[in-house]
């Protein structure tokens, strides 16, 4: 069986400004994700915001099956040209995996419509995300919840539509909840928003979170489909003798 293609996607400048991120994370957060996703078997390529066309190329997008993005104190300086290369590529059918305050870059808005803001705090919190929907594939192999000892607080309201199906629903210690697993259907493409990943915590060794993450691509993988027809075609059934 021929791997998925997943291209991690990561804006890679608080590792460079902040000494907290730069020692959860020394080789960069795109490097953590993608040593924690390699036991699952996926063709795994990164890219990052400075290289050229942000690292993804038409023909990257091309050769991507899956792509997940972690963006936060650089949204603006993603080019638009570049938004809407990945924009198509969605409707087109490439898996999409929306990390943390990816929520609020140019691309997530542009798929969702809306503001998608939300309330935030930063206080060492724990977090429960609770499994609201076992029998999806994203929570495969999961327990009840997930616990993380430390992360920062995303609150409601949320501002997005209302989720094709919602899988994992947060619970933090200032009482706060949040719609934290998201899936989502654009044209031919499949697209999961997962909160957790704030940078100063070690998220991202966590194997749990990993695996959310590897069931995400596994559900959100193209399927096998001829290319889409659109616009005028000729009649199917013979005209009546």
């Amino acid at each position: 069986m021929t791997p998925i293609r997943v291209t991690i996607w990561h804006e890679y400048r608080h590792e460079h400004h902040n000494e907290t991120v730069a020692q959860i994370y020394p080789d960069g957060m795109h490097i953590a994700i993608k040593n924690g996703l390699e036991p699952y078997g996926f063709d795994i390529k990164t890219a990052t915001l400075d290289e050229p066309e942000h690292g993804l190329t038409q023909d990257v997008l091309d050769n991507t099956d899956v792509l997940t993005w972690w963006g936060h104190m650089a949204h603006d300086e993603v080019s638009d040209d570049i938004v809407d290369r990945v924009h198509q590529r969605v409707l087109g059918g490439m898996g999409l995996i929306v990390l943390h305050s990816g929520h609020f870059s140019k691309l997530f808005k542009c798929l969702m419509g809306t503001t998608c803001d939300l309330k935030w705090r930063v206080a060492d919190e724990t977090e429960r995300l609770w499994v609201v929907d076992p029998s999806h594939p994203i929570c495969d192999g999961l327990p009840e919840y997930i616990e993380l000892p430390e992360a920062e607080m995303y609150g409601e309201h949320f501002d997005i539509p209302a989720p094709d199906n919602l899988v994992f629903v947060s619970w933090f210690e200032g009482g706060e909840i949040f719609r934290s697993g998201c899936c989502y259907q654009r044209g031919q493409g499949k697209i999961f928003y997962f909160r957790p990943g704030h940078e100063t915590y070690p998220i991202y060794h966590n194997e749990q979170v990993l695996k959310v993450i590897a069931n995400g691509i596994n559900w959100a993988k193209p399927v096998s489909n001829p290319p889409m027809k659109r616009g005028n075609i000729p009649e199917f059934m013979p005209k009546k003798s």
